[in-house]
């Protein structure tokens, strides 16, 4: 049995650092991911997702720390750790010049799969990836969303137990996208610990639990429940108005008013009391000359989260860089 394999546990990464000369990627990271868990990845572009799972990957040798996958140390134990995984990233891991079926093959040989067990672990994949009629189609004919699936089912030919999934479904439209949830929710219920990074915000809702990167650092973990309690206290109003730069201008500062941030086409406003916010914000702006064209309360989303938590973290960096 490798060593380090907790019953239950998945991933364990305790206290990861990876740099690169001066630069400091993966700064002091610790966290464990539980067995058949669906783990998502949040982040910034440069914030330290991609290198984090490199290293969890055996791809890149983590410069102090360490981290363990399915039980095996990714630093001494890599080509163990790449035998148990499958990963998938979203340029979907495909050879277009080759036919469904090739894919399929080829992708059995690297990760070793029988040639008794090949014709089985195929014929899963094409009824998984609803492609059985497809199986002699050139793949780059194939639509997005079937590539997206027929990679995944490449990804997991040697049934490993974790997935590492690096923005699947960047690309994909979003009916593809939901369908692709309900294979990773399959996989998951039979067990498969699935590891994934997205950027859509939507997606991150369909974790289990998340952890949010911010400059090499995970600034909050938690299912996403757990994340929309962490705005703490406070009530969230979304506003539309016929100048929105202007509305968050008039606003930001004003008594009972917390937080103005855009979101689409408005604003989300962060509140201390619905009813005497609201006095505020309409008096705010008439003075302003701003019409409201619309004004109601909301639940945080996702999204909220995500910019709450990165604005409060580059205030404190701020706040430290400019301690004496």
């Amino acid at each position: 049995m490798p060593p380090d394999r907790k019953p239950g546990l998945a991933v364990r990464i305790d206290r990861l650092v990876k740099r690169f000369g001066d630069f400091v990627a993966v700064n002091d990271v610790s966290l464990e991911v539980a067995r058949g868990e669906i783990f998502g990845f949040l982040g910034p572009n440069g914030a330290g997702k991609s290198t984090t799972i490199r290293v969890l990957c055996g791809l890149l040798a983590p410069t102090s720390g360490r981290a363990f996958v399915n039980g095996f140390d990714v630093a001494a134990q890599s080509e163990d750790v790449r035998q148990s995984i499958g990963y998938m990233s979203q340029k979907f891991s495909l050879y277009n010049d080759l036919l469904v079926d090739e894919n399929i093959e080829f992708f059995g040989g690297v990760y070793g799969v029988p040639d008794a067990k090949l014709a089985q672990r195929r014929d899963y994949v094409l009824k998984m990836a609803g492609i059985e009629d497809r199986r002699r189609s050139k793949t780059a004919d194939l639509p997005a969303g079937l590539k997206q699936r027929l990679a995944l089912g490449c990804a997991i030919l040697h049934e490993p137990p974790i997935l590492f999934l690096d923005e699947p479904t960047s690309g994909v439209d979003p009916i593809a996208r939901r369908g692709f949830w309900d294979l990773i929710y399959d996989l998951s219920a039979a067990g498969h610990t699935i590891f994934v990074t997205t950027h859509y915000m939507d997606e991150a809702e369909y974790c289990h639990r998340i952890a949010l990167m911010y400059a090499g650092g995970v600034i909050a973990l938690g299912s996403p429940d757990q994340l929309k309690l962490s705005l703490g206290a406070g009530h969230l109003w979304h506003l539309e108005t016929s100048n929105l730069t202007g509305s968050m201008t008039a606003l930001e500062h004003r008594p009972g008013i917390q937080d103005v941030a855009v979101f689409g086409s408005g604003l989300h406003v962060k509140v201390d009391d619905d009813h005497a916010a609201q006095l505020e914000i309409r008096s705010t702006l008439e003075r302003a000359g701003i019409q409201i064209r619309s004004l109601a309360p909301i639940e945080p989303s996702m999204e909220d989260v995500f910019v709450s938590l990165i604005e409060r973290e580059e205030r404190t960096q701020q706040e430290k860089a400019g301690a004496p």
